[in-house]
């Protein structure tokens, strides 16, 4: 039986856990007196966050911007060549082992050399967390497009439809969830990429992002300032996957079972 679950069990729970644990580190530096420099209290991340919120948004926009160019660039590309890879196969065997490879070569190794090539620093950012964020589009949307029912894949050749409305009214729908689940993934990995791009080019001036935000803090052991920006980083992340989980519900809310819980 399906069921949807309410905003406030979804979100009440992780928030109680949150509450807890923030109120625990609260305490525990408190209770032994430990230095800011060596392990703010929340409190001590909250003021810092308070003293430089020009600051730190600045930067937080900057790394962010990076990021949705980033995710959108790799929603596009990823989505072009599983479109791509699904018409052959030779093409997707052909092609398909170069973007493994682009997946598993650390970005850090490569990142210096694009960052010399491109001399635009901003577009090199992009393109290191293009790099990182594009294989979990390509990936789970190869498998969506290839995961369709046999039964359906035979009602369709049985009514002799043609390529283009096999891809539009089966393939697609069928790869609509693995897209999705693609697209959290990669809304993560743009927004580590864009960080670690930062951390490598080292970008300072009005285009500094929380990469640099980081470690200029670290260099003046201004650690709950660090700590802040740490903090708007996750935050962030944790936003993004949030807006891909509600764009995912509102595309496959009211159809797949995905965005259902089942009763046991």
């Amino acid at each position: 039986m399906r069921q949807h679950n309410s905003p406030l069990t979804e979100v009440l729970p992780p928030l109680v856990v949150g509450l807890i644990i923030v109120a625990a580190w609260e305490a525990a530096c408190r209770i032994f007196a430990i230095p800011p420099y060596l392990f703010p209290a929340p409190s001590a991340i909250a003021q810092a966050i308070v003293n430089d919120t020009p600051g730190l948004m600045r930067a937080l926009w900057s790394t962010l911007k990076v990021a949705l160019i980033a995710l959108g660039l790799a929603t596009a590309i990823g989505s072009a060549l599983a479109f791509l890879f699904v018409q052959n196969r030779l093409i997707e065997r052909s092609f398909f082992p170069y973007a493994v490879i682009m997946q598993v070569t650390p970005i850090v190794a490569i990142a210096p050399l694009i960052i010399i090539l491109v001399k635009n620093t901003q577009v090199a950012l992009v393109i290191c967390a293009t790099i990182i964020a594009v294989f979990p589009i390509i990936s789970n949307t190869t498998i969506g497009l290839r995961s369709i029912e046999s039964g359906h894949q035979n009602l369709f050749a049985i009514n002799r439809a043609t390529r283009l409305q096999s891809l539009i009214y089966l393939r697609i729908p069928s790869a609509l969830p693995f897209f999705f689940a693609g697209l959290r993934i990669a809304s993560g990995l743009a927004l580590i990429g864009a960080v670690v791009a930062e951390f490598v080019a080292g970008t300072g001036g009005r285009s500094a992002g929380l990469a640099y935000e980081i470690l200029q803090s670290g260099f003046q052991l201004d650690i709950p300032r660090m700590f802040a920006a740490l903090f708007l980083i996750t935050i962030t992340g944790i936003a993004l996957f949030l807006v891909m989980a509600a764009l995912s519900k509102l595309a496959l809310g009211r159809w797949h079972d995905s965005e259902f819980e089942q009763d046991s």
